[in-house]
């Protein structure tokens, strides 16, 4: 009696693992995006930082990381090149913010401006950046006022960052799609 209970039990067991299983769901995906060949698709992580390669992690002589998956998130780049005008003060990827130091224009000196960019994701989408706008005005006795500002600006730093990371998106997929059409050709 109890080995019929342990195979019910196994049975069971093995059918909520199967079940289980299928409840994955379906991950739809564009299989022009996704190269046959496994060094290529190892090659498109890689760039777009999605996964680590065990010979360069393990090779000693190697002082530091290999930082370039910052340069394959279109957000981080296209943000970077927005305010690039601008002196940062502190950038911190991993953490996915971006401080500019205040800044001055020369044509008016008693207000600076401080920008603050903070990455919700790394999609790009409208609501993947939360932006915010800071206003020192500054009398000539060194009286200064910060104010943290809403508005118009915003909006066009917004547009103009994710209008730069859809180009920069759109730039890396044609490269992949080259780079897989070239291969297939040899």
């Amino acid at each position: 009696m109890s080995n019929f209970k342990n195979l019910i039990s196994i049975f069971f067991l093995g059918f909520v693992l199967i079940f289980l299983n299928g409840c994955n769901g379906f991950n739809q995906t564009n299989a022009r995006e996704f190269p046959p060949d496994p060094k290529l698709r190892v090659k498109k992580n890689l760039e777009e930082g999605r996964g680590f390669r065990l010979d360069s992690a393990i090779k000693e002589n190697k002082k530091g990381g290999d930082f370039l998956f910052a340069s394959a998130n279109e957000l981080w780049r296209a943000s970077l090149d927005t305010i690039d005008f601008m002196p940062l003060s502190s950038v911190n990827y991993s953490g996915g913010i971006i401080v500019t130091d205040w800044y001055t224009d020369e044509d008016n000196l008693d207000e600076s401006i401080k920008i603050s960019i903070r990455f919700l994701t790394n999609e790009v989408r409208t609501d993947a950046l939360d932006i915010k706008v800071f206003y020192k005005k500054c009398n000539q006795v060194a009286s200064c006022k910060i104010s943290q500002k809403t508005g118009s600006l915003i909006v066009e730093l917004k547009k103009e960052i994710l209008t730069k990371a859809a180009v920069y998106k759109k730039e890396r997929k044609d490269k992949n799609f080259r780079e897989y059409n070239n291969a297939m050709l040899k």
